[in-house]
């Protein structure tokens, strides 16, 4: 069986606050795996189980996570 031991704090994620009052989180490597909460710890959180779900996906099609990406902010 394959297995990919990354996880969610393997990458670079980001939490910000959104124009609604609510946190969207995302993960910048991996296009699909974000996730919004009322608070940014309720994003953080929601997004780890995307990302779970996300990383169950690769591992049934016997793909490698995608590498991980460093954000530059200017």
């Amino acid at each position: 069986m394959y297995l990919d031991m990354k996880s969610l704090q393997d990458y670079t994620s980001v939490i910000a606050p959104d124009d609604n009052g609510t946190f969207i989180a995302y993960v910048p490597a991996i296009p699909s795996c974000h996730a919004w909460g009322k608070t940014a710890d309720e994003a953080w959180r929601e997004l780890a189980c995307v990302f779970e779900m996300i990383k169950e996906e690769y591992q049934q099609e016997k793909r490698s996570m995608p590498c991980n990406v460093e954000l530059v902010v200017a």
